[in-house]
């Protein structure tokens, strides 16, 4: 059974949707490290409050590429069922902020990481659980 399902997720559709959700994200999580950068390096923000307005433009950024691109087979079309689903997303993703920002303070202040470095690895953390609820939740799909 476990075998049958493994199978599935590596050669079928879902490893499709999967490799284009990682795609997204690698994009999302550049431009979420450039805008990091701007607000904390150019902007003179804290760490912390760039990374929350960095990943909140990533989120709508990643949503419309993964609703037209990842998702295609169930988007979300139409104005209604969009912006339902950016909604959705948005809580979603807004419920993992907490995650990454803590992952993102407790590299920087106790692992003693550049906080790029520390945001790279939160993203990468968090990434796991937006999966797997974006996947479920937002669009309807199964995850495995």
């Amino acid at each position: 059974m476990l075998r049958n399902a493994l199978r599935r997720f590596i050669d079928g559709q879902r490893s499709t949707r999967m490799r284009r959700f990682i795609t997204v994200g690698a994009i999302a999580a550049g431009l979420q490290m450039v805008l990091l950068w701007l607000f904390v390096d150019t902007g003179g923000l804290d760490y912390r409050v760039g990374a929350v307005i960095a990943i909140e433009i990533t989120i709508v950024f990643q949503y419309v590429l993964n609703n037209a691109w990842t998702f295609h087979l169930v988007s979300n079309t139409g104005m209604d069922a969009f912006l339902a689903g950016l909604v959705r997303t948005n809580l979603v993703r807004g419920s993992a902020i907490p995650i990454q920002i803590g992952v993102l303070y407790g590299l920087v202040e106790w692992g003693d990481l550049l906080y790029l470095l520390a945001n790279a690895v939160a993203i990468g953390i968090s990434g796991v659980y937006r999966y797997l609820l974006d996947t479920r939740w937002t669009w309807g799909a199964d995850v495995f």
